[in-house]
């Protein structure tokens, strides 16, 4: 029997009639290559087949085991989830916000202005919307060139025509090794491969992206990492910006929750001649009003433009002349400032409910590294019986198999007052021990 998928087949048997139950441990893979009579690179098939079916997880040090819930259909973290309270996705709504952008967008709807509103605009917008964004996306002493200012649907094909513009099919970008699901999704669409660089306390970690082999380019995410909810110290900004000038490496900088850390410099302003910076509304009002943003070194303008052109990824004009008039009235600004209380706020909850999260405070995600006793996989599924939906750190690991025993939160979605009883009860639940979900 040489076909791993065959042996697979009836692993996948064993799990379906209950003789492997979800949280069981499959043998280490020498054991089991014995135990089967087969080669030990099958069994190391076998068990990635499995995890490709969504059957079993692997955790670092760990070993691999039987799922403890079926994989969600959607890629993860793509549609909103269906549990009464939502720690998986980041979808920030203020009670007040819609009544603000709504006056500022009177007079779009006047019919000569609706008119124009409702016609064609390419990759490069207007010139009062690039000098809009550019205010928008300053900060401190970086400004963006108005003249380079792109706009995107949303920021998912800002980032689409950013790898696409540098990243040839069959080639290598280089990212953090636990990174936005996303652009997981994103690469395997383009036909590129993900190459994982290690990360510690500040970020990235410089050394291991120089010790990576050829890449084409570098997705990172200094500011309020998603999933980690760390920023990257100026410091390492510039040994990061150091090495990538030494490698002639294009960089493609995600700034989408830069809004909550104003006070932070782009990785833009440390390596400007080599950096893409992608931002987007998504987060500053809501995933359903949104635009994306590019900002490309002057001589990539064209190069980016043509790639958001060729996507067809470029934004609508109603969705552009939206976003300048939020910007231009300060409707944005009072937006952000808003919600960047609503984060300190919602910080002082997860402090006093889960202490020690490793997380900046002015995120709207925390990382959760489990009690040993729990698994990821389990511990999410449990959260779920209980009416919470989390994120494993499987879905954000880049290498199957490589994920950390660790959860995701995610606490701007509901109410204050929610959050903090959802948390009481993660804290129970981790306090507890899996046995107990038999008595469950």
């Amino acid at each position: 029997m040489d076909d791993y998928r065959v042996v697979a087949d009836a692993i996948a048997a064993d799990i379906e009639a209950g003789r492997l139950r979800p949280g069981d441990r499959l043998p280490p893979q020498r054991r089991f290559a014995r135990q089967r009579g087969i080669a030990g690179s099958t069994a190391a098939r076998v068990y990635g087949e499995l995890v490709r079916r969504g059957l079993a997880v692997g955790e670092v040090g760990r070993g691999t085991f039987v799922r403890a819930a079926k994989p969600a259909p959607e890629p993860a973290l793509a549609e909103p989830g269906g549990a009464r309270v939502d720690l998986e996705l980041n979808f920030a709504v203020l009670p007040d916000q819609s009544a603000l952008l709504a006056k500022a967008l009177e007079p779009l709807l006047r019919e000569d202005v609706l008119t124009a509103a409702l016609h064609p605009i390419g990759a490069t917008g207007t010139r009062t919307a690039r000098e809009a964004a550019a205010a928008l996306l300053t900060r401190g002493d970086w400004r963006p060139d108005p003249a380079t200012v792109l706009f995107t649907g949303n920021g998912r094909q800002a980032l689409a025509a950013a790898i696409a513009a540098f990243v040839p099919v069959g080639e290598r970008l280089a990212v953090e090794s636990l990174t936005y699901p996303v652009v997981k999704a994103l690469a395997a669409r383009l036909g590129v491969e993900l190459v994982p660089i290690d990360t510690d306390e500040d970020g990235l970690v410089p050394a291991a992206l120089a010790a990576a082999g050829p890449v084409r380019a570098l997705y990172v995410q200094p500011t309020l990492h998603n999933p980690l909810g760390t920023t990257m110290p100026v410091r390492r900004r510039e040994e990061l910006a150091a090495v990538v000038a030494r490698l002639d490496l294009p960089v493609i900088e995600d700034g989408i929750y830069t809004f909550l850390r104003d006070d932070v410099p782009p990785f833009a302003a440390f390596a400007p001649e080599r950096t893409v910076f992608v931002d987007s509304l998504s987060k500053r009002v809501a995933p359903g009003l949104t635009a994306g943003f590019l900002v490309p070194p002057p001589p990539w303008t064209a190069r980016l433009a043509s790639s958001v052109r060729s996507g067809g990824w470029a934004a609508s004009r109603f969705a552009v002349e939206a976003a300048t008039r939020w910007i231009v009235t300060g409707t944005l600004a009072e937006v952000e400032a808003a919600k960047r209380r609503d984060a300190a706020a919602r910080a002082s909850v997860v402090a006093e409910k889960l202490p020690g999260l490793r997380g900046d405070p002015a995120s709207y995600h925390r990382w959760w590294e489990l009690p040993q006793r729990w698994r990821a996989e389990l511990f999410v599924a449990a959260a779920a019986r209980r009416g919470i939906a989390l994120s494993p750190a499987a879905a954000f690991a880049v290498l199957p198999g490589h994920a950390p025993n660790a959860v995701r939160l995610a606490v701007s979605a509901p109410p204050v007052e929610t959050l903090a009883s959802a948390l009481d009860v993660l804290a129970g639940l981790a306090s507890g021990s899996p046995d107990d979900l038999v008595t469950d």
